[in-house]
């Protein structure tokens, strides 16, 4: 069965992969600072980024989609502030995704993008946050305590 709205469940990857590609990017750093060679060790953090890229898209369009179904309220100033957030979200992850590719290089620019890359990494990394705070209001307007209690108490009464 597919999750109605669907956009809580899409963003958790992008999210996820925000966390961990700084963590990613130093291993991979570390091990061509050691003699790997850059392409075999560069490798996983490009395709990780790409996913990151690519969960981000599929984000925007299920938030899209299901914005109808937050768009309620007072909530409509917590969700552009989301919305415009997200937007610099994957405005960093498409030019990190470059970054990302363009480290694949063996010679200079390759280096310089593997470093501007990380901090790049370390920009989603905030930047994700901000956003699944903001998404977190949305869902959780009390607190994910305090929604908890609500559900709690309607399920025993």
């Amino acid at each position: 069965m597919i999750p109605d709205p669907l956009h809580p469940v899409v963003v958790h990857l992008p999210i996820a992969l925000a966390v961990l590609l700084p963590l990613f990017s130093i291993a991979a750093l570390l091990a061509i600072w050691r003699g790997a060679k850059p392409r075999s060790s560069w490798v996983v953090v490009v395709a990780l980024q790409l996913l990151l890229s690519i969960g981000a898209w599929a984000a925007e369009e299920t938030g899209e989609r299901d914005e109808e179904f937050y768009e309620k309220g007072a909530v409509h100033e917590v969700l552009e502030k989301h919305e415009e957030l997200a937007e610099v979200f994957i405005a960093i992850a498409y030019g990190a995704s470059a970054l990302a590719v363009l480290g694949l290089m063996s010679n200079k620019i390759g280096k310089i993008c593997r470093g501007v890359y990380l901090f790049a990494a370390i920009g989603l990394l905030v930047v994700g946050g901000m956003v699944g705070h903001r998404g977190g209001k949305l869902i959780y307007p009390d607190g994910a305590k305090a929604t908890a209690e609500r559900l709690s108490e309607l399920h025993d009464g």
